[in-house]
């Protein structure tokens, strides 16, 4: 039997975690002391590393219940299948973006000259296969991770400073 803490050490996770996954309904104690300690037991241990094993499917919280209760096969699968297609999409994008590294690579002219603009750059975008909504999220991941270059990217393309602030707003949304 572990206590919270000790549940927590052994799987590298916060106290917090555990506590949350109680209040979501996935994982409960066993037991509890006489002074509000919760004890968890195997059964409990198990319970754990399957919710740890559907989250890193990616699965949202919300879906994990119905898998670890089984009480229904055909929405078992249905979960599992929309997690796949969201999987597949999300590698799709990321392909995408590759691609547009590759290009660019290919040619790092492009971005050293002049000639690469807002509209020359939404060109090769789009030609390696991207969508409006794929350039968002590329900005987004950009301003998130590297918010110094992002900005330093947006002027090198020549872009005016009242439609860099815009892009970067709603890059930070």
């Amino acid at each position: 039997m572990l206590t919270v803490t000790q549940l927590a050490k052994k799987y590298n996770l916060s106290r917090t975690a555990i506590l949350y996954y109680e209040r979501a309904g996935l994982l409960y104690p066993c037991s509890r002391s006489e002074n509000g300690y919760r004890w968890y037991g195997d059964k409990e241990m198990q319970r754990l590393e399957a919710i740890l094993a559907y989250r890193s499917f990616g699965l949202p919280i919300t879906n994990i219940a119905a898998l670890l209760d089984r009480k229904d096969n055909l929405t078992q699968e249905q979960i599992l299948r929309d997690q796949f297609s969201s999987l597949e999409k999300e590698i799709r994008k990321l392909r995408q973006q590759q691609k547009a590294i590759v290009m660019l690579l290919e040619q790092p002219v492009l971005l050293e000259q002049t000639m690469v603009n807002k509209d020359r750059w939404v060109e090769i975008m789009k030609a390696a296969g991207l969508s409006e909504q794929d350039m968002k999220n590329w900005h987004k991941q950009f301003e998130a991770m590297e918010p110094d270059a992002h900005q330093e990217f947006l002027e090198s393309l020549s872009i005016d400073k009242e439609e860099i602030k815009k892009i970067r707003n709603w890059s930070q949304n």
